[in-house]
């Protein structure tokens, strides 16, 4: 099975400007996560698709491979999948199974990619898979810059929201309160049909490219993953980032390859 990563990463995020480059602990975060993403023994190869040719030529830079996209993209699935039939031109051959990784998730560890494929080995159903996490605290349920998301009995995602779901304002003491994680894969075909659909309203009002596939009736399999991430939005993000990765052990083992 052809299994891809690709990591749409641009340098005009609304939310904080520039931030693949940001560093952390003398690396920028885009190099944080590419070069953790590429340790994974299930990936046949890793990607940045980027329409920024400072995040293009800084991934050459560190030995890695990018491909330059659009600059019309809004949503990061949009940049990947155009990045998918461009790799697929490169290798001459069809990808399987494309593993979305977002930009901003720099403490991406192997384990997420492991966990985030398996559902496409066990049941051929299964066409689009996120990884979820819990939320520990009430600040960051109600931190808009976080993506919630609520399932059903199967773990298939019902809604994702930027509000906080399971509303708490009911008297219950206690709710699910679980985060997207964005390490999101995707069967090709599956990924290909996402980017004929239009943008859907719900996409556009929570700005969560996975509402487009709520919206036309898809389904997307969860996958609770029960480990430390963090994504970075702001930058009272990053530098919670450069605090909690004081202390990762994965970063010896690529931390000099950059600066």
């Amino acid at each position: 099975m052809n299994i891809v990563a690709i990591i749409p990463a641009r340098m005009g995020s609304s939310r904080m400007p520039g931030k693949p480059m940001a560093k952390i602990h003398g690396m920028p975060m885009i190099g944080h996560v590419y070069l953790r993403t590429r340790m994974s023994e299930h990936l046949l190869e890793t990607y940045v698709a980027t329409c920024d040719k400072e995040i293009f030529d800084y991934i050459h830079s560190i030995g890695g491979k990018a491909i330059m996209t659009s600059e019309s993209h809004e949503r990061a699935t949009d940049r990947t999948g155009e990045a998918m039939l461009e790799i697929e031109k490169q290798i001459d051959k069809k990808i399987d199974i494309v593993v979305m990784v977002q930009g901003d998730e720099p403490m991406v560890v192997p384990d997420m990619i492991a966990e985030s494929i398996a559902p496409f080995l066990d049941d051929n159903g299964v066409n689009i898979v996120n990884l979820m996490g819990h939320i520990d605290s009430i600040s960051a349920f109600e931190d808009p810059n976080e993506v919630k998301v609520v399932v059903d009995k199967n773990s298939d995602a019902i809604y994702f929201s930027r509000e906080p779901i399971p509303s708490r304002k009911k008297g219950h003491a206690s709710v699910p309160m679980m985060k997207q994680i964005c390490i999101i894969p995707f069967r090709r075909e599956s990924l290909i049909q996402f980017n004929l659909w239009d943008e859907t309203e719900l996409e556009k009002i929570e700005s969560v490219d996975m509402m487009r596939v709520i919206e036309n009736g898809g389904k997307i399999r969860m996958v609770f993953f029960d480990g430390n991430s963090v994504s970075v939005d702001t930058q009272a993000d990053l530098e919670n980032a450069v605090r909690i990765m004081s202390g990762d052990k994965l970063m010896s083992r690529y931390i000099g390859k950059a600066n």
